[in-house]
């Protein structure tokens, strides 16, 4: 029967062909699931803020499900061992730019996903995908990424206590106290871990910290080791499409298409053609299914109650392990099921055991701005603007549209206009009146939060 199996994996996902086996795939698939299981804890605990209202239990099962839903979707439909989750950059744009920022419901906010997602798949159906992905200046892409690192970072300091708020010079540094202590612990153990590249290290950093903080008092234990899963009910099903249908929502919503198109791409193209997943695709018609999925599980994850899902570059460590083929995100979707079942062990983990793992998750998106073209003055400006107005302003979306008018600016007006090419001009004018309504007077998207 084993033999049997082996055999039809071997058709249905042709691994002869990818020089893998099934023993390859699976390692690497388990190898994936390690090293990004810590999205499971971190992601609800971020989305749980009380300012918020999301209860932590559903969105545990809520998070792992849509997990499995793309990681399932992209392994047996893309045949690519990619893995799909809430993404970090957007579920902190989500809780902290929409829903703490605007004041938007999280409802509302889960509207605008639903729609980021929609319109991404549409754009890829008519082909204008491409055009918007060859129109965006490749400083600015860098610059994004490494904004949202900034944002993460300074999430997860904030979070830890390191950061404080200060009337005088608006933030300081944090008072000791053993969450602050123990958040410390994890930013180093975190660090030392991921370079020494140890496998599942960011995992082996919330549990040995958690078990710290239960040790000093700090964590409730848990009523049980394992237990069904949480109903996802109270977030499932719960988006305001309506409410987000309105042209305050416009910037958001472009936002979110906009981060998850480039950051699905990067994240496919550097973990895939660097290791000849798509050397027998020179079309990159596995690539175009990836990215289907990719929107496809967005608006998926929306209904079921978490904010945009993304390509996890973790992945990258179950292709390094030999995963090559669709089997290894099969596997890793096994390993996210087997998951529903620990609920009672993730709600436990405190917010200072996750939030080191965003400091350095946020180092990590930093190190794009190595890339940049430093020399080049109009290339350089706007993209430290978007970077730096990310943490500055605690919004992604101020951070990414003035980035887009000050390129277009700096070209018009040192004789590059032939630089910007149409779908760059168009972005960068909903940029422009994105960020002329985020800067009115007096300006309360939602007065009743």
């Amino acid at each position: 029967r084993m033999k049997r199996l082996s055999q039809a994996l071997e058709r249905m996902f042709r691994l002869e062909q990818a020089g893998s086996t099934v023993r390859r795939e699976i390692i690497g698939g388990v190898t994936t699931f390690l090293t990004m299981a810590y999205v499971i804890m971190v992601v609800p605990t971020m989305l749980a803020d009380p300012s918020i209202g999301m209860p932590k239990g559903p969105l545990i099962t809520a998070t792992i499900l849509s997990a499995i839903y793309g990681t399932l979707v992209v392994g047996l439909y893309g045949r690519v061992p990619f893995a799909m989750a809430p993404g970090m950059g957007l579920s902190a744009y989500f809780a902290y730019s929409l829903c703490l920022g605007a004041g938007a419901p999280w409802t509302v906010a889960l509207g605008a996903v639903f729609l980021s997602g929609l319109l991404f798949l549409a754009l890829g159906l008519c082909g204008i995908r491409r055009l918007i992905a060859a129109g965006i200046p490749e400083s600015l892409k860098l610059a994004t990424a490494a904004g949202i690192g900034l944002f993460i970072l300074f999430i997860g300091l904030k979070g830890i206590g390191v950061i404080s708020p200060s009337p005088a010079t608006c933030v300081t540094l944090g008072n000791w106290n053993r969450p602050l202590l123990l958040g410390v612990f994890g930013i180093v153990l975190c660090g030392v871990l991921e370079t020494r590249r140890v496998t599942g290290g960011l995992l082996l950093s919330i549990a040995l910290v958690t078990v710290a903080g239960l040790l000093v008092g700090r964590v409730e234990p848990p009523a049980a080791i394992v237990s069904l899963p949480p109903s996802p009910a109270p977030v499932c099903g719960q988006l305001d499409i309506r409410g987000a249908l309105r042209l305050g929502f416009l910037g958001p919503i472009f936002i979110l298409m906009f981060v998850d198109l480039f950051d699905s791409i990067g994240t496919m193209i550097a973990c895939g053609k660097d290791n000849g997943i798509f050397d027998d695709d020179p079309r990159l018609d596995k690539l175009d299914r990836a990215l289907r999925v990719d929107a496809s599980a967005t608006v998926v994850g929306a209904v079921l109650g978490v904010p945009t899902l993304a390509t996890y570059v973790e992945c990258a460590s179950g292709i390094s392990a030999g995963a090559r083929t669709g089997l290894a995100s099969v596997v890793t979707a096994l390993c996210f099921a087997a998951a529903l079942f620990f609920a009672p062990l993730i709600a436990v983990v405190p917010t200072f055991a996750t939030a080191p793992v965003l400091v350095i998750t946020g180092v990590c998106m930093f190190r794009n701005v190595r890339h940049l073209d430093f020399p080049r003055l109009d290339e350089l400006i706007p993209a430290v603007l978007t970077l730096i107005l990310m943490p500055l302003t605690y919004s992604i979306s101020a951070g990414i549209a003035a980035g887009f008018v000050s390129w277009t600016l700096l070209k018009l007006l040192t004789g590059q206009g032939r630089a910007i090419k149409p779908s760059m001009a168009v972005c960068s004018v909903f940029a422009f009146l994105a960020l002329a309504e985020m800067m009115m007077p007096r300006h309360i998207p939602f007065s009743g939060r």
